[in-house]
């Protein structure tokens, strides 16, 4: 494939500095084929200029991506790729770059220390390169997995992707370290669920929910929050999709958005547009946490299913909501205005179903703690077969969106629904979670829940860099451990979450104390992060409190609406029992290429072949 040759005077032009070179038309041996799906259905900014974007498609039959970077100011070379948690060493990387005379393309890799080496197994493939009138276009591929040590395995969940602008030539790619290259990261969700939309009804009506075009702060995160009401006497309607607005420009600095209804008991909440974090916010907003929208960077429409719609307006619902709009503006840019938002899609003819949000994982309690210095401790929380086989009605509900939460120190996220003592199926897991990164996903296959059935939810902690035990609340220093899942027929019940039985952690602070030269804090009248704080966290005591998560009884919160909980004793629980799980799924090797390219691509220049 080749595209026309510049012309002698652009010819000659072009070859007068190194970095003209790479500017010109480049055009490479096919590696493989153009993907089917044109154009490319997802795209984002990757730095905060927007001068690298990168759009994808997913191909589920051949477990590939497929990925256009458009390089709008091209220099030296560009650096794309991804890692564990968004870092520039040790990761997994497609490499353009010149040395002045040639320009090459190369799956590549970076040690500990940032310095870049050439992959022995080439697996991001160049389909194509070419000068467009945005800036310079690369085409290639990966497989989702390529059983090569060096590669990032692509999986659900999110991806941390990496970036680097190579501002001078370099004799090779080993002389490229990423220490001193301007870089960064973008999170996103890769593999989107290949779900097609269900289509809209005809009396479908529309209403935007948008800061009133404030200044964004020139500071790296803000949040912003903007209160608004619906009309007086809204009657009940059924949201049926939403999607995001963001104004023109400021695609790289609108991180995520979220929309919130009011507790409908307060009759009134005052007016407020600025930082969420401000002294000037009325406590009263901190009462409008029912999540009706949520969308984060890279995410399209979200749209309900068929049969059901979120149930918003009418008796018993408030009028007034919450916009949450988070800012990442790590260039400091100052007086830029925006008016972004959510679009929310809406009918006056409701559907089969109301669609419900119920909440899974741990209570907000600080009876379950993470020690310092860890960098992979485990909590659990359940939604046992008793709360499900009391709460849910005899047909079941069914899952088809899950948003994933926790602060800080969250590292990875899981739901397992088990059945009859086996676990059955992952309703949603995140192997590389990020808390700066969270937004209501659609699960590729609705998972149904009947009555008796488990729901278990448990995230991993990375607590290195902390020096007092981390324990549970609503703080953001604190930890939360929370499936936000929506389903329908809504029920009600809400929340479905537990924590370890307190006099049993007491009986834990009193072996810790037993056992250590030092005294816990046992008495009566003291906190129990006083408690935690005092315990010195050598390997028993940290041994110890897992092992005391792990066969301790449970207080079960199997709660309405309403905040109450069913009747029942739900204290002293067991722990459910699980005699099988369900194993990760050993990655796929794919087939080697009859003739894959044992170095980097060599990208000739004015349309010849490599």
């Amino acid at each position: 494939m080749q595209v026309p040759s510049p012309s002698a005077r652009e010819a000659a032009s072009m070859y007068g500095t190194a970095v003209a070179v790479f500017l010109v038309i480049l055009v490479a041996a096919l590696q493989g084929s153009v993907p089917p799906e044109s154009p490319f259905p997802y795209r984002i900014p990757l730095d905060p200029e927007g001068a690298l974007e990168l759009s994808w498609n997913v191909s589920y039959a051949q477990e590939t991506v497929h990925f256009q970077l458009l390089v709008r100011e091209p220099q030296a070379g560009v650096l794309f790729g991804m890692s564990d948690r968004g870092e520039l060493e040790n990761a997994d990387l497609a490499v353009l770059w010149t040395d002045g005379d040639s320009a090459y393309f190369g799956d590549a890799w970076s040690d500990q220390k940032g310095q870049i080496h050439l992959d022995a197994q080439q697996d991001y493939q160049l389909l194509q390169a070419q000068r467009t009138p945005q800036g310079l276009s690369l085409l290639f591929k990966r497989p989702f997995s390529t059983c090569d040590p060096q590669d990032y395995l692509i999986e659900d969940g999110t991806v941390h992707l990496v970036y680097g602008i190579l501002e001078q030539p370099l004799p090779s790619l080993e002389a490229i370290n990423t220490s001193g290259l301007r870089t960064g990261l973008q999170r996103v969700q890769l593999l989107k669920p290949n779900i097609s939309a269900p289509p809209l009804p005809a009396d479908v009506l529309t209403m935007e929910i948008r800061a009133p075009d404030i200044v964004i702060p020139g500071q790296e995160t803000t949040y912003w929050c903007y209160m608004t009401e619906l009309p007086e006497g809204f009657s009940r309607h059924h949201i049926v999709m939403y999607e995001a607005i963001i104004t023109k420009g400021n695609e790289a600095l609108v991180h995520h958005m979220e929309v919130f209804q009011c507790a409908a008991e307060y009759g009134s909440f005052p007016h407020f547009s600025g930082p969420c974090d401000s002294k000037m916010k009325p406590s009263r907003l901190n009462f409008c946490r029912h999540v009706l929208a949520a969308w984060a960077l890279g995410a399209k429409a979200f749209y309900y299913p068929e049969e059901a719609g979120l149930a918003f307006g009418g008796p018993g619902s408030s009028r007034f909501l919450r916009l949450e709009v988070h800012y990442h503006n790590p260039l400091q840019i100052r007086d830029r205005r925006d008016s972004s938002g959510i679009r929310l899609y809406y009918t006056a003819t409701l559907r089969r179903f109301d669609a419900g949000i119920m909440e899974l994982g741990l209570v907000y309690t600080p009876v379950m703690a993470i020690p310092p210095q860890e960098t992979a401790f485990v909590l659990t929380g359940y939604c046992t077969d008793k709360c499900t086989q009391l709460a849910l009605p005899p047909s079941g509900i069914h899952i088809f969106a899950s948003q994933l939460h926790t602060h800080l120190t969250g590292r990875k996220v899981v739901t397992v629904l088990a059945r009859a003592g086996r676990e059955r199926t992952i309703v949603n897991r995140d192997n590389h979670y990020s808390p700066h990164f969270q937004e209501i996903r659609m699960l590729k296959k609705v998972v149904s829940v009947h009555q008796g059935d488990v729901l278990i939810t448990s995230c991993t902690y990375n607590t290195e860099d902390r020096k007092l035990a981390t324990v549970g609340g609503f703080g953001i220093l604190e930890e939360m451990c929370v499936n936000y899942v929506h389903y329908y027929p809504q029920t009600q019940l809400e929340l479905c979450k537990s924590a370890v039985d307190a006099g049993f952690l007491q009986k834990y602070f009193h072996l810790a104390s037993w056992f250590s030269n030092e005294d816990v804090c046992t008495c009566p009248r003291a906190s129990v992060p006083e408690q935690f704080a005092s315990v010195p966290w050598n390997s028993f005591n940290r041994d110890m409190l897992r092992a005391l998560y792990g066969f301790a009884p449970i207080s079960m919160h199997c709660n309405k609406s309403s905040a109450v909980r069913f009747q029942g004793e739900w204290d002293l629980q067991p722990l459910p029992e699980i005699v099988s799980r369900v194993e990760e799924p050993a990655p796929r090797c794919p087939a080697r290429p009859a003739q894959s390219p044992a170095g980097p691509t060599v990208v000739s220049i004015g349309g010849g072949k490599s």
